[in-house]
Protein backbone atom coordinates (compact mmCIF):
# COMPACT_ATOMS: atom_id res chain seq x y z
CA UNK A 1 0.00 0.00 0.00
CA UNK A 2 2.82 2.37 0.90
CA UNK A 3 4.54 1.47 -2.37
CA UNK A 4 1.48 2.39 -4.48
CA UNK A 5 1.02 5.65 -2.54
CA UNK A 6 4.62 6.62 -3.31
CA UNK A 7 4.09 5.85 -7.01
CA UNK A 8 0.91 7.95 -7.16
CA UNK A 9 2.67 10.90 -5.53
CA UNK A 10 5.63 10.54 -7.88
CA UNK A 11 3.30 10.50 -10.90
CA UNK A 12 1.48 13.60 -9.66
CA UNK A 13 4.77 15.42 -9.08
CA UNK A 14 6.01 14.46 -12.55
CA UNK A 15 2.76 15.71 -14.15
CA UNK A 16 2.92 19.03 -12.31
CA UNK A 17 6.59 19.43 -13.19
CA UNK A 18 5.94 18.75 -16.88
CA UNK A 19 3.04 21.22 -16.92
CA UNK A 20 5.16 23.89 -15.27
CA UNK A 21 7.95 23.29 -17.78
CA UNK A 22 5.61 23.60 -20.76
CA UNK A 23 3.57 26.55 -19.52
CA UNK A 24 6.20 28.63 -17.74
CA UNK A 25 7.45 31.68 -19.57
CA UNK A 26 5.20 31.18 -22.62
CA UNK A 27 1.88 32.69 -23.56
CA UNK A 28 -1.19 30.84 -24.75
CA UNK A 29 -0.08 31.84 -28.27
CA UNK A 30 2.91 29.55 -27.98
CA UNK A 31 3.47 27.60 -31.21
CA UNK A 32 3.36 24.26 -29.38
CA UNK A 33 0.16 25.11 -27.52
CA UNK A 34 -1.64 26.15 -30.70
CA UNK A 35 -1.70 22.45 -31.64
CA UNK A 36 -1.49 23.12 -35.36
CA UNK A 37 -3.69 26.22 -35.56
CA UNK A 38 -2.33 29.49 -37.00
CA UNK A 39 -2.04 32.40 -34.60
CA UNK A 40 -4.74 34.50 -36.27
CA UNK A 41 -4.87 38.22 -37.08
CA UNK A 42 -8.21 39.26 -35.53
CA UNK A 43 -9.51 39.37 -31.93
CA UNK A 44 -12.15 36.80 -32.90
CA UNK A 45 -9.41 34.50 -34.18
CA UNK A 46 -7.56 34.77 -30.86
CA UNK A 47 -10.71 33.82 -28.95
CA UNK A 48 -11.29 30.75 -31.10
CA UNK A 49 -7.64 29.73 -30.91
CA UNK A 50 -7.64 29.98 -27.10
CA UNK A 51 -10.85 27.95 -26.93
CA UNK A 52 -9.17 25.30 -29.08
CA UNK A 53 -5.99 25.36 -26.98
CA UNK A 54 -7.75 24.99 -23.63
CA UNK A 55 -10.09 22.30 -25.03
CA UNK A 56 -7.11 20.24 -26.19
CA UNK A 57 -5.31 20.77 -22.87
CA UNK A 58 -8.43 19.63 -20.99
CA UNK A 59 -8.67 16.57 -23.24
CA UNK A 60 -5.00 15.74 -22.65
CA UNK A 61 -5.41 16.11 -18.88
CA UNK A 62 -8.40 13.76 -18.91
CA UNK A 63 -6.47 11.37 -21.14
CA UNK A 64 -3.54 11.30 -18.72
CA UNK A 65 -5.90 10.62 -15.81
CA UNK A 66 -7.68 7.79 -17.66
CA UNK A 67 -4.43 6.25 -18.90
CA UNK A 68 -2.90 6.57 -15.45
CA UNK A 69 -5.84 4.86 -13.76
CA UNK A 70 -5.84 2.13 -16.42
CA UNK A 71 -2.15 1.32 -16.03
CA UNK A 72 -2.35 1.65 -12.24
CA UNK A 73 -5.20 -0.88 -12.19
CA UNK A 74 -3.33 -3.28 -14.47
CA UNK A 75 -0.12 -2.96 -12.47
CA UNK A 76 -1.41 -3.16 -8.89
CA UNK A 77 -4.76 -4.97 -9.08
CA UNK A 78 -3.94 -7.96 -11.21
CA UNK A 79 -4.30 -11.50 -9.93
CA UNK A 80 -1.23 -12.72 -8.07
CA UNK A 81 0.42 -15.74 -9.66
CA UNK A 82 0.92 -17.47 -6.29
CA UNK A 83 -2.55 -16.72 -4.91
CA UNK A 84 -5.83 -18.46 -5.77
CA UNK A 85 -7.84 -15.39 -4.74
CA UNK A 86 -9.04 -12.65 -7.08
CA UNK A 87 -8.09 -9.03 -6.28
CA UNK A 88 -10.55 -7.04 -4.21
CA UNK A 89 -13.56 -6.13 -6.40
CA UNK A 90 -15.09 -2.64 -6.48
CA UNK A 91 -18.21 -3.42 -8.51
CA UNK A 92 -21.52 -1.95 -7.33
CA UNK A 93 -19.73 0.91 -5.59
CA UNK A 94 -22.55 3.44 -5.90
CA UNK A 95 -20.57 6.63 -4.98
CA UNK A 96 -17.79 5.68 -7.40
CA UNK A 97 -20.20 4.87 -10.23
CA UNK A 98 -22.15 8.08 -9.70
CA UNK A 99 -18.90 10.04 -9.77
CA UNK A 100 -17.62 8.72 -13.09
CA UNK A 101 -21.12 9.03 -14.59
CA UNK A 102 -21.51 12.67 -13.53
CA UNK A 103 -17.96 13.73 -14.44
CA UNK A 104 -18.48 13.59 -18.26
CA UNK A 105 -21.63 15.72 -17.95
CA UNK A 106 -19.74 18.34 -15.96
CA UNK A 107 -16.93 18.38 -18.52
CA UNK A 108 -19.37 18.73 -21.43
CA UNK A 109 -21.27 21.52 -19.64
CA UNK A 110 -18.06 23.50 -19.05
CA UNK A 111 -16.92 23.10 -22.67
CA UNK A 112 -20.39 24.02 -23.93
CA UNK A 113 -20.46 27.14 -21.76
CA UNK A 114 -17.16 28.51 -23.07
CA UNK A 115 -18.03 27.50 -26.65
CA UNK A 116 -21.27 29.50 -26.50
CA UNK A 117 -19.44 32.52 -25.05
CA UNK A 118 -16.91 32.55 -27.90
CA UNK A 119 -19.53 31.79 -30.54
CA UNK A 120 -21.78 34.62 -29.44
CA UNK A 121 -18.89 37.09 -29.42
CA UNK A 122 -17.64 35.99 -32.85
CA UNK A 123 -21.14 36.27 -34.34
CA UNK A 124 -21.81 39.74 -32.89
CA UNK A 125 -22.75 42.24 -35.60
CA UNK A 126 -23.73 45.26 -33.51
CA UNK A 127 -20.47 47.16 -33.97
CA UNK A 128 -20.47 50.22 -36.25
CA UNK A 129 -18.44 49.14 -39.31
CA UNK A 130 -15.95 51.49 -40.91
CA UNK A 131 -15.78 49.40 -44.10
CA UNK A 132 -18.56 47.30 -45.68
CA UNK A 133 -17.55 44.77 -48.32
CA UNK A 134 -19.85 42.90 -50.69
CA UNK A 135 -18.42 39.45 -51.44
CA UNK A 136 -19.79 37.62 -54.48
CA UNK A 137 -18.60 34.10 -55.22
CA UNK A 138 -19.06 32.54 -58.65
CA UNK A 139 -17.60 29.57 -60.48
CA UNK A 140 -14.67 29.82 -60.02
CA UNK A 141 -13.64 33.19 -58.70
CA UNK A 142 -14.59 36.18 -56.56
CA UNK A 143 -15.93 39.72 -56.89
CA UNK A 144 -15.35 42.24 -54.09
CA UNK A 145 -17.13 45.58 -53.83
CA UNK A 146 -17.02 48.45 -51.33
CA UNK A 147 -20.24 50.13 -50.28
CA UNK A 148 -20.40 53.89 -49.82
CA UNK A 149 -22.67 53.37 -46.77
CA UNK A 150 -23.30 50.30 -44.57
CA UNK A 151 -26.87 49.91 -45.86
CA UNK A 152 -26.90 50.86 -49.53
CA UNK A 153 -24.63 49.94 -52.44
CA UNK A 154 -23.05 52.47 -54.76
CA UNK A 155 -24.14 52.95 -58.35
CA UNK A 156 -23.84 49.83 -60.46
CA UNK A 157 -20.56 49.05 -62.11
CA UNK A 158 -21.70 47.94 -65.54
CA UNK A 159 -18.57 45.93 -66.23
CA UNK A 160 -18.93 43.86 -63.06
CA UNK A 161 -22.65 43.38 -63.62
CA UNK A 162 -22.06 42.22 -67.17
CA UNK A 163 -19.49 39.62 -66.08
CA UNK A 164 -21.97 37.89 -63.77
CA UNK A 165 -24.96 38.38 -66.06
CA UNK A 166 -23.04 36.77 -68.93
CA UNK A 167 -22.10 33.89 -66.64
CA UNK A 168 -25.77 33.45 -65.66
CA UNK A 169 -26.89 33.57 -69.30
CA UNK A 170 -24.34 30.91 -70.22
CA UNK A 171 -25.50 28.72 -67.34
CA UNK A 172 -29.14 29.16 -68.37
CA UNK A 173 -28.39 27.81 -71.85
CA UNK A 174 -26.65 24.68 -70.59
CA UNK A 175 -28.33 21.32 -71.05
CA UNK A 176 -26.94 17.89 -70.39
CA UNK A 177 -26.29 15.23 -73.01
CA UNK A 178 -29.87 13.98 -72.74
CA UNK A 179 -31.15 17.47 -73.47
CA UNK A 180 -32.96 17.83 -70.16
CA UNK A 181 -34.43 21.32 -69.70
CA UNK A 182 -33.15 23.86 -67.21
CA UNK A 183 -34.52 23.57 -63.65
CA UNK A 184 -37.77 25.21 -62.58
CA UNK A 185 -38.38 28.31 -60.49
CA UNK A 186 -37.07 28.92 -56.97
CA UNK A 187 -39.78 30.31 -54.66
CA UNK A 188 -41.51 31.71 -57.73
CA UNK A 189 -38.29 33.26 -59.08
CA UNK A 190 -36.21 32.26 -62.05
CA UNK A 191 -33.23 30.21 -60.74
CA UNK A 192 -30.89 32.46 -62.71
CA UNK A 193 -32.34 35.71 -61.38
CA UNK A 194 -29.33 37.49 -59.81
CA UNK A 195 -31.19 40.56 -58.59
CA UNK A 196 -30.25 39.69 -55.00
CA UNK A 197 -26.57 40.40 -55.74
CA UNK A 198 -24.97 43.75 -54.97
CA UNK A 199 -23.07 45.85 -57.50
CA UNK A 200 -20.83 48.66 -56.29
CA UNK A 201 -18.93 51.50 -57.88
CA UNK A 202 -15.60 50.22 -56.53
CA UNK A 203 -15.19 46.56 -57.43
CA UNK A 204 -12.42 44.01 -57.95
CA UNK A 205 -13.16 40.94 -60.07
CA UNK A 206 -10.94 37.88 -60.31
CA UNK A 207 -10.26 35.98 -63.52
CA UNK A 208 -8.22 33.04 -64.74
CA UNK A 209 -5.38 35.50 -65.40
CA UNK A 210 -5.53 37.50 -62.17
CA UNK A 211 -6.10 36.68 -58.51
CA UNK A 212 -8.54 39.19 -56.94
CA UNK A 213 -6.84 41.23 -54.20
CA UNK A 214 -9.20 42.43 -51.45
CA UNK A 215 -7.60 45.51 -49.87
CA UNK A 216 -8.64 46.16 -46.25
CA UNK A 217 -7.49 48.50 -43.48
CA UNK A 218 -6.01 47.42 -40.18
CA UNK A 219 -7.48 48.55 -36.83
CA UNK A 220 -10.99 49.15 -38.19
CA UNK A 221 -14.28 47.27 -37.89
CA UNK A 222 -15.03 45.52 -41.19
CA UNK A 223 -18.39 44.04 -42.24
CA UNK A 224 -18.81 41.43 -44.96
CA UNK A 225 -21.98 40.68 -46.96
CA UNK A 226 -21.59 37.38 -48.79
CA UNK A 227 -23.64 35.80 -51.59
CA UNK A 228 -23.12 33.34 -54.45
CA UNK A 229 -24.07 33.79 -58.10
CA UNK A 230 -24.48 30.05 -58.72
CA UNK A 231 -23.69 27.14 -56.36
CA UNK A 232 -22.72 27.04 -52.68
CA UNK A 233 -19.20 28.33 -52.02
CA UNK A 234 -17.39 29.21 -48.77
CA UNK A 235 -15.43 32.32 -47.78
CA UNK A 236 -12.34 31.26 -45.85
CA UNK A 237 -9.27 33.21 -44.75
CA UNK A 238 -7.21 30.79 -42.60
CA UNK A 239 -5.85 33.65 -40.44
CA UNK A 240 -9.47 34.57 -39.53
CA UNK A 241 -9.78 30.99 -38.15
CA UNK A 242 -13.29 30.39 -39.44
CA UNK A 243 -15.15 30.03 -42.70
CA UNK A 244 -18.58 31.16 -43.84
CA UNK A 245 -20.79 29.31 -46.31
CA UNK A 246 -21.72 31.49 -49.29
CA UNK A 247 -25.22 30.62 -50.51
CA UNK A 248 -27.18 31.81 -53.54
CA UNK A 249 -30.35 33.66 -52.53
CA UNK A 250 -29.29 33.95 -48.85
CA UNK A 251 -32.70 35.17 -47.69
CA UNK A 252 -34.60 32.32 -49.35
CA UNK A 253 -32.01 29.86 -48.07
CA UNK A 254 -32.42 31.23 -44.51
CA UNK A 255 -28.65 31.71 -44.19
CA UNK A 256 -26.92 34.46 -42.23
CA UNK A 257 -24.80 36.21 -44.85
CA UNK A 258 -23.46 39.14 -42.78
CA UNK A 259 -20.53 38.98 -40.38
CA UNK A 260 -18.01 41.37 -38.87
CA UNK A 261 -14.43 41.34 -37.66
CA UNK A 262 -13.39 43.83 -34.98
CA UNK A 263 -10.09 44.56 -36.71
CA UNK A 264 -7.16 43.13 -38.60
CA UNK A 265 -4.34 43.56 -36.12
CA UNK A 266 -1.35 43.73 -38.43
CA UNK A 267 -0.49 44.49 -42.02
CA UNK A 268 0.22 41.63 -44.39
CA UNK A 269 -0.98 39.53 -47.30
CA UNK A 270 -3.19 36.55 -46.42
CA UNK A 271 -4.44 33.91 -48.83
CA UNK A 272 -8.19 33.30 -49.02
CA UNK A 273 -9.89 30.20 -50.38
CA UNK A 274 -13.20 28.61 -51.22
CA UNK A 275 -13.71 25.87 -48.64
CA UNK A 276 -16.80 24.26 -50.21
CA UNK A 277 -16.50 21.75 -53.07
CA UNK A 278 -18.07 23.78 -55.89
CA UNK A 279 -17.00 22.16 -59.14
CA UNK A 280 -14.10 21.53 -61.48
CA UNK A 281 -11.79 24.37 -60.45
CA UNK A 282 -12.77 24.57 -56.79
CA UNK A 283 -9.20 24.00 -55.58
CA UNK A 284 -7.97 27.00 -57.58
CA UNK A 285 -10.68 29.43 -56.43
CA UNK A 286 -8.38 31.62 -54.34
CA UNK A 287 -8.14 35.29 -53.46
CA UNK A 288 -5.86 37.46 -51.36
CA UNK A 289 -6.57 39.78 -48.43
CA UNK A 290 -4.13 42.69 -48.39
CA UNK A 291 -4.17 44.47 -45.01
CA UNK A 292 -2.66 47.98 -45.07
CA UNK A 293 -2.54 50.95 -42.69
CA UNK A 294 -5.82 52.95 -42.42
CA UNK A 295 -4.27 56.11 -43.90
CA UNK A 296 -3.05 54.16 -46.92
CA UNK A 297 -6.46 52.52 -47.29
CA UNK A 298 -8.12 55.95 -47.42
CA UNK A 299 -5.75 56.92 -50.23
CA UNK A 300 -6.49 53.62 -51.97
CA UNK A 301 -10.23 54.35 -51.90
CA UNK A 302 -9.58 57.82 -53.35
CA UNK A 303 -7.65 56.29 -56.24
CA UNK A 304 -10.41 53.75 -56.91
CA UNK A 305 -13.09 56.44 -56.80
CA UNK A 306 -11.11 58.43 -59.38
CA UNK A 307 -11.36 55.50 -61.78
CA UNK A 308 -8.05 53.71 -61.24
CA UNK A 309 -8.06 49.93 -61.24
CA UNK A 310 -7.14 47.83 -58.23
CA UNK A 311 -3.64 47.13 -59.58
CA UNK A 312 -3.01 50.74 -60.60
CA UNK A 313 -4.16 52.02 -57.19
CA UNK A 314 -1.79 49.66 -55.35
CA UNK A 315 1.06 50.62 -57.69
CA UNK A 316 0.41 54.32 -57.04
CA UNK A 317 0.44 53.66 -53.29
CA UNK A 318 3.80 51.96 -53.69
CA UNK A 319 5.18 54.91 -55.65
CA UNK A 320 4.18 57.26 -52.83
CA UNK A 321 5.36 54.88 -50.09
CA UNK A 322 8.60 53.17 -51.17
CA UNK A 323 8.74 51.29 -47.85
CA UNK A 324 5.38 49.66 -48.67
CA UNK A 325 7.09 46.78 -50.50
CA UNK A 326 4.94 43.73 -51.23
CA UNK A 327 1.94 45.31 -49.49
CA UNK A 328 1.63 47.57 -52.56
CA UNK A 329 2.23 44.83 -55.10
CA UNK A 330 -0.38 45.13 -57.89
CA UNK A 331 -0.72 41.34 -58.04
CA UNK A 332 -1.24 38.63 -55.45
CA UNK A 333 1.81 37.48 -53.47
CA UNK A 334 0.31 34.50 -51.60
CA UNK A 335 -1.22 32.48 -54.44
CA UNK A 336 -1.33 32.37 -58.23
CA UNK A 337 -3.95 32.33 -61.02
CA UNK A 338 -4.93 29.27 -63.05
CA UNK A 339 -6.11 28.42 -66.52
CA UNK A 340 -9.75 27.35 -66.89
CA UNK A 341 -9.12 25.65 -70.23
CA UNK A 342 -10.23 22.06 -69.90
CA UNK A 343 -7.82 20.89 -72.62
CA UNK A 344 -4.77 22.22 -70.75
CA UNK A 345 -2.68 19.45 -69.23
CA UNK A 346 0.35 19.84 -66.99
CA UNK A 347 3.47 17.85 -67.73
CA UNK A 348 5.49 16.40 -64.86
CA UNK A 349 9.19 15.97 -65.65
CA UNK A 350 11.01 13.40 -63.54
CA UNK A 351 14.72 13.23 -63.03
CA UNK A 352 15.68 9.81 -61.73
CA UNK A 353 19.39 10.64 -61.62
Amino acid sequence: MAHSRILRRAGLAASLGFSALVLSGCSIDNEVLRFGWPSGVTPEAHQMRELWTWSVIAALVMGVIVWGLTFWTVAFHRKKADSPDFPRQTGYNVPLELSYTAAPFVIIAVLFYFTVLVQNDVNTNDRDPAVVVDVTAFQWNWKFGYRSTPTEPDLSDQGAEKVLDDAAAEAAERTNEEGHPRPGSVHGKDPYDLSYLRYDKIETIGSSEEIPVLVLPTNRVIEFHIASADVIHAFWVPEFLFKRDVNPNPEQNHSENVFQITEIERTGAFVGRCAEMCGTFHSMMNFEVRAIEPEMFDKYVEYRMSGLSNAMSLTKLGEENPECGELCSPTATTTYPFSAKRDLKSVVVRDDN
